[in-house]
């Protein structure tokens, strides 16, 4: 195998890796608290003001930042992971799944 085929097969591998762990929910994203340090994050359902959502609001969305409601069931927000569930909201509680109404 020479270099180039080497490459082109690491840059294969790390590009499925990435798109492996985005469609598990789980992503490691920058520290928003600028520590520097990168930490875990999941999709959580139910949990976005109108128009702060990261992505799935539902047909007729062009994705982030378009759902139309505070805490849209259809609409995630990348949080840290394992905290989901226990964010408390006036509808109810974060989930890892859509919520329907």
């Amino acid at each position: 195998m020479n270099t180039r085929t080497l490459g082109h097969s690491l840059a294969a591998v790390a590009t499925l890796a990435a798109f492996t762990a985005l469609s598990a929910g789980v992503v490691v994203a920058q520290d928003r608290s600028n520590t520097g340090q990168r930490v875990a994050q999941e999709r959580c359902f139910g949990v976005s003001m109108a128009g702060k959502n990261d992505c799935a609001a539902g047909p007729g969305t062009s994705c982030a930042g378009s759902s139309r409601v505070d805490y849209q069931g259809n609409a995630w927000k990348y949080v840290p992971a394992g905290t989901c569930t226990s964010i408390k909201t006036p509808t109810g509680m974060g989930s890892l799944t859509p919520i329907r109404s």
